[in-house]
């Protein structure tokens, strides 16, 4: 079965471009390479530790472009509803969060404009990891019992894998956002961290709203062509 979206997101908006690079400098030129092949970024904790992390965002906000902060905010509720509260008044359309019901319920109530987005289970961890952790349930289950906490709570959406996607569509419906990173357009490299891993086409097939892509655009030998290229193929899928 094909869970495709059917929300009014424009083709070219469902790719965000991960910019995982070392600083502020090396972020601007990569957005400059990409032009207008791409509309949408994430930018996380790699850059926040650089420096000038707002600065950033107002610059992409001069270029038009639309800006994912994944911080992934966790500690005290009143702490994290005070952060989201705060990067509300940015220029910014997707935060991320993680932790228990409170710290949800917290970031939902102070969300302004800003549309709140729950971690699930990170695309790098397996059920190997998840036993490190002391989960012992399936990671589905893991994936769909806190995507539904998130969405009673207020989030808009959830982080998830492309291959969780179909069951929370399957329990939870349409009515919030996945997006959905560990895309990988060609095989995945020995060194790659991304574990639960799925294809362009499988992830919006599964029922993804947007997809995270980053290191097959930023290391391509032609990162433009690159995200073109999968720009094209998800208008393919929506065609």
């Amino acid at each position: 079965m094909s869970w495709i979206s059917s929300k009014p997101i424009p083709v070219n908006e469902r790719l965000i471009v991960a910019l995982d690079v070392p600083n502020i400098p090396a972020a601007k030129e990569l957005v400059r390479q990409l032009g207008d092949s791409v509309i949408f970024y994430k930018i996380g904790l790699e850059l926040f530790m650089s420096g000038d992390y707002f600065e950033l965002i107002d610059w992409l906000n001069e270029q038009q472009k639309r800006i994912f902060v994944d911080l992934k905010f966790f500690d005290v509720p009143a702490t994290v509803g005070r952060a989201v509260k705060q990067l509300s008044n940015k220029k910014v359309d997707f935060v991320t969060i993680h932790g228990n019901n409170a710290i949800m319920q917290a970031a939902a109530e102070q969300k302004g404009e800003l549309k709140v987005l729950a971690v699930t289970v990170l695309t790098s961890l397996d059920r190997g990891d998840l036993d490190d952790l002391g989960f012992k349930c399936d990671v589905e289950e893991l994936v769909t019992s806190r995507a539904k906490r998130a969405i009673e709570l207020g989030c808009d959406g959830v982080i998830s894998s492309g291959l969780e996607a179909p069951g929370l569509r399957n329990s939870l419906g349409q009515n919030f956002l996945i997006v959905s990173p560990g895309i990988r357009p060609v095989d995945n490299r020995p060194d790659d961290d991304q574990k639960r891993v799925v294809s362009v086409e499988q992830a919006f097939h599964n029922g993804a709203d947007h997809i995270v892509v980053g290191r097959p655009i930023r290391d391509a030998e032609n990162p433009r062509q690159a995200a073109l290229d999968i720009q094209e193929t998800i208008k393919a899928v929506f065609e």
